[in-house]
Order: C-alpha cells, then structure tokens, then sequence
C-alpha cells in the first residue's frame, strides 16, 4: 500500500471504502497458502485436461497419437501402427541432389503425441549416419510443426560401444548422440538393450525407457525346448553382457553362468579369449546385446565346443551382421541358431544364413507406445515370472510355431 496517497480531497465514502468479502484470507502472500473461509465454496479450478470438459462446456482436444518414420526401417515401423490401429503419417524423407535430407510432414501433427520409430541403423537403402540426421531432423520438423509431444522410438542406438574414453583423444560418442537429440528438444527417447545402461545418464532431463530384449530369447527357447531349459548354461561373452546373462538364466532357471574373458588388441578383433566355468556336458547360450562382424562370435563357440559344449546357440539384440558375418556364421559347425530381433532390417541376411532366426520387436513397442500415450506404467510389459506377457507371447507367436525339440548329449 506505499505507493497509495494518504490524502483525502473530501469525505470519505463509507461504500467505496468497504471491502466487499472474500471466500479466501491470505496469512501471508506468496509464503503461505490460501485458508477457505468456514462455510465458503471452494475456488473454481481453471485447469483443462486434454478429455475432460470444463464448467463452460468446453472440452479439450484430445491429443492423436501419430506414428511417424525415416527410412531406416519401415517394416517394423509399419508393423507397430498396425499393431496400434493406426496408420503412418505421410512423411516425404529424400534426398536431394547434392546427398542433403529433403522431409516434409505432409498430414497435420498440431497438438498430436507424436511417434518417431526410426533404429539409427544401416539398411539396404541407407547408411546409418543417414538414419541418425534424418532423426534429428524429424524431430526438428514436428516441433516447428507444433506436435504436442514428440518420443523417439530407437531401437537400436547407434554409437552405443563408445560410451567412455578408453584411451587419449577419443570422443564419447553416446554421449555426442544424447546432445544431439537433446538439442533437438525431443521429449522422451524409447530404445531396446541399450549397449551400456548408464547411457541413459547422458540424457540430463529427457526420460529414457530401456526395454529388455532378454524376455523374448528366454520365451522362443522356453517354447522351443520347454522344461530343459533348466539343463542351459548361459554364456555371457564378455564382462559387460554378465548382467544380461544373468538376468537370462534366471528367466530360463538355468543351471549356472559362464564368462568369456578376452583381449583385444583393435577393434573387432580379438587376441585371446578364456573361459571362467565348466560346460563340459552341457548345452550353451550365449547372450549379447549387438554381433558386428561375428568374428568374436565364431572364435566364442569354438572355444566352447574345445571345453566340451554339446550344442551352442547365440542370441543378441541387435543384428548388425557386417560383412563377412553371415559367412562365417555359416562355416561355423558348432552354432546351431542365432537368434536375433528386427531392431535392424534382417530381409537379406535371412537369404544369406539360413541359421538365423528373427523375432519382431512390434509387438513390444507398440505396447510400450500405448502406455505412454495413455500415461500407464511400463513395468507391466516384464513384470510377469512365469507367464510372459501379451508382447512377448505375439513377439514369438510371429515365427509360426516352435516345434519342440530336445537337447542332444545334455546332463539330466
């Protein structure tokens, strides 16, 4: 009240001067709240949900879920708003002349919750650092479009192998990849067996939902050979994939965990290896989240065929299988299968190894996108011990039955 005059140039009016009644008393302004008189009716709220009307009549507009893609992997991309009830949102993704990203949202996203299923992968058509920009660039697009809510659907996160310095004047790439997205304000990123976990720390303020991979390989094999799975060992190829190993073999009641210790001496090549376990007897798994060139791989069964594996199978997320992979997965005698998912586009490597076996991934994102959308909890998806969950059961079901076979030369 300092800045009001304290003089008068007449009589006061006894009615200008009368406060009329609040339904609120003010203890303290902006340090405490607002006490409701006795008897009084409660403020009128002025907040508006998306779907719920106002005291006005008015009611909100829903927001549409819109499901959009690159050309990294349209399959899987089409599969998911299949699965959703929905079509993808005409999208114009070229290139012109000079290699540049030409893209163009050609329906109307204004106020819609927005899907971008793009892997950042390599494919038939496209090179992965093709498939990271025209990421970037879709999300860039739907927020000048006005998109209500944008989520990017990664499976496969690209540069996830350098997550830390492992020697001077080297870039943390993952890191790079998180900025990235970031700056383009992206509002919530979904991904699939992320290389490392701590991954999503590089994400500061953008929620990072990593589903597990691990669930699908544990039910084909559960399908695949019921009861005897208890008669696996789990094999995990290097220190980093103990966790997934683990988290396998408790899925599967496996008999017990073996680690594959190596030395590199470059990349994607592998100076010696050693196992900690014994497999003698037993049928093996082993579990990674990505197999490159395979080459580590192939040296991985062998050495578990040397120590006395019956039959070994392999499963990783991520099937990146770069020349020569199918090759030597193929003059591979010891592999029996090698179980990946469709993170990755797998037409022409299912042409070139007969010993590769794909389970879909839509089932599980699309299910993951709706619970976004709707705001429910994701933990639903793996909560179940031993009854796997919708995803998982269609995930499997897609490969038109597993016939059940039994394990040669395991212990009973």
């Amino acid at each position: 009240r300092r800045g009001l005059s304290t003089m008068s140039l007449g009589p006061k009016s006894p009615a200008k001067d009368k406060v009329p009644p609040c339904d609120l008393i003010s203890v303290s302004p902006c340090l405490q709240p607002c006490i409701p008189r006795t008897g009084a009716s409660p403020p009128r709220s002025l907040s508006l949900t998306a779907n719920s009307p106002s005291s006005d009549g008015y009611t909100g507009r829903r927001y549409k879920l819109k499901v959009v893609t690159g050309n990294s992997n349209v399959p899987l991309a089409e599969a998911v708003a299949k699965r959703l009830g929905a079509d993808l949102t005409p999208t114009r993704v070229g290139q012109f002349a000079n290699g540049e990203i030409d893209i163009k949202i050609l329906g109307n996203v204004r106020g819609d919750d927005v899907f971008i299923v793009q892997p950042t992968c390599g494919g038939d058509t496209i090179d992965l650092n093709t498939s990271v920009m025209e990421l970037l660039l879709l999300i860039h697009t739907l927020r000048l479009a006005s998109a209500k809510r944008i989520t990017a659907v990664v499976p496969h996160f690209a540069y996830a192998r350098q997550d830390r310095k492992t020697e001077a004047r080297v870039p943390i790439s993952a890191s790079a990849m998180a900025q990235l997205l970031m700056a383009m304000s992206v509002d919530r990123v979904v991904t699939v067996d992320l290389h490392c976990g701590q991954i999503q720390g590089f994400f500061h303020n953008t929620p990072v939902d990593n589903l597990y991979g691990y669930f699908l390989f544990a039910e084909y094999f559960k399908m695949k050979y019921g009861s005897q799975t208890s008669q696996f060992v789990i094999v995990a190829p290097d220190a980093g994939a103990v966790e997934k190993a683990r988290n396998l073999a408790d899925k599967l009641a496996a008999s017990h965990v073996v680690t594959i210790l190596k030395r590199r001496v470059e990349k994607n090549k592998v100076d010696s290896m050693q196992i900690v376990g014994d497999v003698s007897g037993r049928a093996c798994i082993i579990v990674d989240d990505m197999i490159d060139t395979g080459g580590t791989m192939v040296k991985g069964v062998d050495l578990l065929k040397e120590h006395g594996a019956t039959d070994v199978y392999a499963c990783c997320t991520h099937g990146i299988l770069s020349d020569p992979a199918c090759d030597r997965l193929n003059a591979c005698d010891g592999l029996k299968e090698m179980v990946v998912t469709d993170s990755i586009p797998q037409g022409r490597n299912q042409a070139k190894c007969p010993k590769l076996k794909v389970i879909s991934l839509a089932p599980l994102l699309a299910k993951a996108v709706q619970s976004i959308h709707e705001e429910t909890s994701l933990a639903s998806l793996f909560k179940a011990t031993t009854v796997p969950s919708t995803p998982v059961k269609e995930a499997i079901g897609s490969l038109n039955g597993i016939p059940q076979q039994t394990l040669l030369g395991a212990l009973p």
